[in-house]
Order: structure tokens, then sequence, then C-alpha cells
């Protein structure tokens, strides 16, 4: 009896655990937010202008236009992309069943730094009603677009008979991701001076240019994306037996994999086409919430979304602090973080991929 109640016990308390962190990253989500729309160089707070409201004072129109028009998108704009960016790494290291992949093994990234680089040096030369029509949205959608037809290229040629191999989508995935970093590669070099600084700062990712319009394309995207990841979690809890253990159980092994492909594409893509190139959010926070919750994606994939948004705020905060009042990308400050847990997770790992 005994042995049959204690590993209960302690599934239970790894629930409740992973409960308790979910709480904690939402206050620390709402108390990141708070601070990310009160931090600026023009002395404008987040207090004051609720005083004001409570007070029945109108803001003034600097103030309201900052508010609203800049930091409001902005913080926005963070949570979606650090969330879309961490669910995308937990449904891949789930699918891959491996705590080191992340959405950029698959070539997504790649595919979707390619379509904006392509948008930058030779959106000069699109047609006249092109630009008309998409404007300054021309780079995020070639970029959302990069992302989706790696995706399909990648799914068609990991899929026979109707089965998609999970190692031979690795391999294409690296070989795609290697070909458009070739194609970027010619792409920068027929790249004038301007468009270097362009495609140098779109690469280190920004969230500079938020704005409503981008959230509005990109927003509903992402969005979707997230409210779907958890409904994989059982499947991804399946595949963790192995695809033949996950198959007599009666599982969709197929579906799940279609789907959490298509997730991580949505996810990525939205999120690389507004932010540019962002790294290693998707493959620590799945990570530490494993060391800190189990691998269980029924809140895995919740509290990966809520510590991506929360850290990547973070980060931009640093990154808008350092060098006040010019910021740095934040693409540099995921990395100065990113790179030494990344390092601490393949020491803790080395044993499993010594060759």
């Amino acid at each position: 009896m005994v042995a049959v109640d204690a590993p209960a016990r302690l599934e239970g308390d790894r629930s409740i655990r992973a409960r308790q962190v979910a709480w904690g990253l939402s206050a620390m989500l709402v108390l990141t937010c708070a601070l990310s729309l009160s931090h600026g160089a023009s002395g404008v707070h987040l207090g004051g202008a609720w005083q004001a409201w409570l007070s029945g004072i109108p803001l003034p129109d600097r103030d309201r236009l900052i508010l609203w028009e800049i930091r409001l998108p902005r913080m926005l704009t963070g949570v979606l992309v650090g969330a879309s960016l961490a669910v995308a790494g937990a449904v891949m290291q789930g699918l891959f069943r491996n705590p080191l992949a992340d959405p950029g093994l698959v070539g997504v990234g790649a595919g979707a730094g390619l379509g904006a680089v392509t948008a930058i040096v030779l959106g000069g030369m699109a047609p006249a009603w092109v630009a008309a029509t998409l404007g300054w949205h021309l780079v995020p959608v070639a970029a959302f677009l990069g992302g989706w037809l790696s995706t399909l290229l990648l799914y068609r040629v990991s899929t026979r008979a109707g089965r998609t191999s999970v190692a031979t989508m690795l391999l294409a995935g690296i070989a795609l991701g290697a070909l458009a970093g070739a194609a970027t590669g010619i792409l920068v070099y027929l790249a004038d001076d301007r468009q270097l600084r362009d495609l140098t700062f779109w690469g280190l990712g920004s969230l500079g240019g938020a704005s409503w319009p981008k959230i509005a394309a990109a927003g509903p995207v992402m969005v979707l994306a997230l409210l779907a990841a958890p409904f994989l979690a059982r499947g991804l809890n399946g595949l963790a037996l192995g695809e033949a253990a996950a198959h007599h159980i009666g599982l969709p092994v197929q579906r799940v994999k279609a789907v959490a492909i298509l997730t991580v594409a949505a996810a990525t893509g939205a999120a690389v086409a507004v932010s540019g190139g962002i790294g290693f959010v998707g493959i620590v926070v799945p990570h530490l919430l494993r060391l800190a919750t189990g691998p269980d994606h029924r809140y895995l994939l919740i509290n990966a979304g809520l510590l991506g948004a929360t850290l990547l705020l973070l980060a931009d905060l640093i990154a808008r602090s350092v060098i006040a009042p010019a910021e740095l990308p934040i693409g540099i400050v995921t990395a100065v973080i990113g790179a030494p847990v990344f390092l601490w997770i393949l020491l803790r790992r080395r044993g499993l991929v010594d060759l």
C-alpha cells in the first residue's frame, strides 16, 4: 500500500508546486508589466497616470502619447513574443524528447530571417502595388511568410506515407537552416550601407519598433498559437514514452506531430516578424521550469509562457537602462543571460552528448 501511495503523493507534490510556480510567475509578470510601463527616459510613470485617473484629471497629451502609443504596445509585444518563443521551445523539446531542442533546429528562425533580409535588401524592387499595400509592414510579413514556407517545406521533406519522422525533420531542419543562412549571406553581401545597418539592428532583435498596427497584424497569430499549445500537453506527455508506446495507448501520434509543428511555426514566425532575432528564450525557459516543476506539459507549457514573457520584459528593461537614453538590441541581453545558462545545461548533460 505504501509503495502505491508514494508515487501518487510525489506526483501530487509536483502538481501543487507547479501551480504555486504558476501563481508566482503570474504575480511576477504583472509586476514586470507595471515596471515596463513606468520605465523610460521621459520620466512618465504609471503611478502618476493612475493617480490622475482616480482624481479625474486628464493626462497631458504628451504623457498619454508616451503611455498608450509607445510603452503599452511595447509591453504587449514583449509579453506576446516572450511567451511565444518560450512555449514554442517547450513544444519542440517535448516533440524531440530532448531538453536541448529549440525552434531554431527546424529552420523556422532561419526561414523567417531570410524573408526579412529579402524584404530589406530587395524591397525596393517590389511592384508599386505591393509597396503601397504593405508599406512598412513588408519586412514583418516577409519574415512571417519565410518562417511558414520553411516549415511547410520541412514537413513535406520529413513526411512519407503519412508518417513524419522526427529524426528526418531534425536533419532536414539543419540543412534548410544552412541553405537559408547561405542565401541570407548572399543578400547581405549585396546590401548597401543603409541596408546593412537595418539588417544588423533587425538581426539582433528589438522591441523598439512595437506599435498597435504590428500587434494587430501578428498578435492574433501568436495568441492562437499560445491558446492551441496547452491542448498538445497530453500528446507531448505521451510522446515522452516513445512513438510506439504512444501509439499503443491510443494517441494520434501523426496528428500531434503535425499540430505541434504548425504551432511552433506560427508562434516563432510571428514573434520573429515583429521583434527580429531573439535567441535563448526558447531553450532556457523550458529547461529551467523542468528543473523546478518536472516535465508534465500540462503545467510546463503554461508556466513557460508566463516565464518567457517575464524574462523578455526584464531583458527589455535592461536593454533600455544600460546606455539610456539609447538602448541595446534586446538580443544582446538575452544572449548574455542565456549563453551561460545554456553552457550550464550542456555541462550537466555532457555525459549524454559525449561521442
